[in-house]
């Protein structure tokens, strides 16, 4: 698994403060208000964050919980 630095180094600014958003808000309804973006936009963001990732980032219908994965990243950023 690459190392959550590089990895970050690879995304886009954009994608990065959506996930680190979308992470503290714990979903992507109260991340769009955030945003002030429409949903779809978040969660496309978060569809190709996860394919970079290789990995679900997070879990759940309506709160997402984060994968360890999601974890490390948040970390990465913080």
């Amino acid at each position: 698994m690459q190392n959550p630095e590089k990895a970050l180094l690879e995304a886009d600014l954009h994608s990065l403060i959506t996930f680190l958003v979308v992470y503290q808000e714990g979903g992507v309804t109260r991340a769009s208000e955030r945003l002030g973006v429409k949903q779809p936009a978040i969660s496309n963001t978060i569809a190709k964050l996860r394919k970079r990732f290789g990995d679900e980032l997070f879990l759940g219908k309506r709160a997402w919980t984060p994968t360890e994965r999601a974890n490390q990243l948040a970390t990465a950023l913080g």
